[in-house]
């Protein structure tokens, strides 16, 4: 099994870091947790075929794990693909891909598009299959099963939020959290997993910050916390991912990071602070996750 962090970033504009997503790769068919921007010129970028995508699996609707879905939706039609991917994700999923393609967003592009025969061919891709979330069972083939639990990162009466387990056939495993703060459910969900990989957005101070004046959520893991899950769910390797940015020296991303937290609380040096933290907790082998991050399981 392999595992490629394609997008490792939070919401913000990020030009060292895009927006969630990660490819597993089992026995050669490719599956997709969160299509955050990039994620189909991220898999160009690494020798990866968009079309060879099986199923794709959202863990909520915010737009940094979502918004690159009709732009992979879309080059893949264009591409030629016939079978569309399988969208698993909350509750409201059927609403935001129907909002998005044909009937809804991008439909004078595909209408336009459609007039040539070969797109004509397989407009029904256009139309892929979604299946809403519950917690438990939320897909399986013959060669992975998926497993979903609530997690607490935006009140559920808005949108459910969700932790994704895959199990495969060779017997690996892999867990992702979406974005939460800690909850029991995922150190649960996660348990005995080959890896984890858990949103660790934001080090301890900033989290303060933001509960501290009401910028923004703060209902995220801090790195403490996160060596914790990946301790009590005896994870074997555990990557952190899913940066708030704190770490950027660009100018311009900087000058609006001003505008959510003190500026003296973003820079490289903050990254050995998360390190830090999430080793008080966890000794086990860590990964802090950087777009193109390859592991093999």
């Amino acid at each position: 099994m392999r595992v490629m962090l394609l997008g490792t970033g939070a919401a913000l504009v990020d030009p060292d870091r895009n927006h969630s997503s990660i490819l597993l790769t089992v026995r050669g068919v490719n599956y997709l947790f969160d299509c955050g921007h990039n994620a189909t010129r991220q898999m160009v970028t690494y020798s990866v075929d968009p079309v060879s995508v099986r199923a794709m699996f959202l863990s909520h609707l915010h737009f940094d794990h979502i918004a690159d879905f009709a732009y992979y939706m879309i080059s893949t039609w264009m591409m030629g693909r016939e079978e569309p991917p399988v969208i698993v994700g909350p509750p409201e999923t059927q609403h935001f891909v129907t909002s998005q393609l044909a009937e809804g967003a991008f439909a004078k592009d595909i209408e336009a598009r459609a007039q040539y025969p070969q797109r004509q061919a397989n407009f029904d891709y256009l139309k892929p299959p979604v299946l809403e979330c519950t917690p438990g069972l939320v897909y399986e083939d013959d060669l992975v099963k998926v497993t979903a639990c609530y997690v607490e990162h935006i009140p559920r009466e808005i949108s459910p939020c969700f932790g994704l387990r895959m199990d495969t056939v060779d017997g690996k495993s892999v867990a992702f959290s979406g974005d939460t703060a800690p909850c029991d459910a995922m150190i649960e969900l996660a348990r005995d997993v080959d890896l984890l990989i858990h949103e660790c957005t934001f080090p301890q101070k900033a989290i303060d910050f933001r509960s501290k004046v009401g910028i923004g959520t703060w209902a995220h893991t801090s790195p403490s916390e996160f060596g914790r899950i990946a301790t009590e769910s005896r994870a074997k390797q555990a990557v952190a991912t899913h940066f708030g940015h704190f770490e950027t020296t660009n100018t311009i991303l900087r000058k609006h990071m001003a505008k959510h937290m003190p500026i003296e609380l973003v820079g490289p040096e903050f990254m050995d602070d998360v390190v830090t933290d999430i080793r008080s907790k966890y000794s086990g082998p860590l990964h802090i996750a950087r777009d193109g991050m390859t592991i093999h399981l």
